[in-house]
């Protein structure tokens, strides 16, 4: 009896129940269209803001996926200057962070280039530099050998390890790499939304890499997926998405991997976990768009900068009650100061006391 998806004969001629997968394609591809619109209607430093924002969330997510934490900062500073954007307040990154953001770079701007071996052996060595993961060594930029044993994901304590998956033998690797990379390329009769979930889902399903495997695997969802918004600008994660649905991505991933190839489940999972990135980047675009436009309003040259710093902060949603006392801390100036700039900005009817406040009288934007 067959345990795994590719132990099965032909196991890659995947199936899907069609009446039950289009209807959330339908939405998928709507929202999709409806926020590439928006994007297209927005200035060229907010689509820059959109990507920068987006792609530092995705590089950041992806890596937490798979327990490495990796620090915002850096990897924002690491993007601007990848792609040429000249922003301030840019501070250096480690190699490790270059090298992640190098591949996730690549499979977006580059996203109509051809898939090659080469290019996933460059991935993996962007990924591990120093061919190391954790205190481990590990063999970068090319396929695994399995020389002490299969390669297995597993988990819970020594004695009592729990084999999720266990990956096909490595000898099989370059032959079943070379039909996975040719179909990559080659099939335009799918969807390409649908040929993400795919694509992502074949290639963890190989495991070609000793590690890695799950972020470039996202690498290539992203890199389906742009093709199929047919813009280069990033506007939302998956992979921030998939962070938030950990358990239920690896336990989709399960029981597809020990089942056949009809994989309607997995996509219904896959859609799904896209459409709720796209609900949430509709509503961050619809935000950036709301704060230009108000900075825009109140001709932000004429406050201070402690006033323009504390405007923002209430843009991008400011947790708690705002108060003097806060405004002071934050803006680093004496109580008086920060009385000062609330009143003034009450009188040029940017700000008001809040209908919420307690106790400490609490302020807050007119809109």
């Amino acid at each position: 009896m067959s345990l795994y998806i590719y132990q099965h004969e032909n196991w890659t001629d995947f199936s899907w129940d069609d009446k039950e997968i289009s209807p959330l394609l339908g939405k998928v591809r709507n929202l999709q269209g409806r926020i590439v619109g928006k994007m297209a209607s927005i200035g060229f430093e907010l689509k820059n803001e959109a990507t920068l924002n987006n792609l530092t969330i995705d590089v950041v997510k992806s890596s937490e996926i798979e327990g490495e934490l990796l620090n915002p900062e850096q990897v924002r500073s690491s993007i601007a200057r990848k792609l040429g954007f000249d922003i301030s307040g840019l501070i250096p990154s480690d190699r490790n962070v270059d090298g992640v953001v190098e591949m996730t770079v690549d499979a977006t701007m580059n996203h109509a280039s051809p898939l090659t071996k080469q290019r996933l052996f460059d991935w993996h060595k962007s990924l591990f530099p120093e061919s190391k993961s954790g205190s481990y060594n590990i063999i970068s930029g090319q396929w695994r050998v399995d020389s002490s044993g299969p390669m297995q994901v597993v988990s819970g304590p020594y004695g009592k390890e729990r084999v999720h998956f266990q990956a096909p033998d490595s000898a099989v690797i370059d032959v079943e790499m070379e039909k996975f990379i040719n179909w990559f390329n080659n099939a335009n009769n799918t969807d390409l939304v649908i040929k993400a979930g795919i694509a992502h889902l074949w290639f963890v399903t190989i495991h070609p890499f000793e590690d890695g495997n799950g972020r470039i695997a996202r690498a290539l969802t992203d890199m389906l997926l742009t093709s199929a918004d047919g813009i280069t600008q990033r506007y939302y994660s998956m992979s921030s998405q998939i962070r938030k649905q950990r358990k239920q991505y690896y336990d989709i991933l399960e029981t597809t991997q020990k089942s056949n190839s009809e994989i309607t489940d997995w996509l219904n999972w896959f859609l799904n976990c896209l459409m709720e990135s796209l609900i949430e980047a509709e509503e961050t675009i619809d935000l950036v768009v709301k704060k230009h436009n108000y900075i825009s309003k109140f001709a932000f040259e004429s406050l201070n900068e402690r006033q323009r710093l504390l405007i923002k902060k209430l843009l991008d949603g400011f947790e708690g009650n705002l108060t003097s006392s806060k405004w002071a801390k934050i803006a680093k100036c004496s109580a008086d100061t920060a009385l000062r700039d609330i009143k003034d900005l009450i009188t040029k009817n940017i700000l008001r006391k809040s209908l919420k406040s307690g106790r400490a009288t609490s302020y807050e934007l007119i809109d």
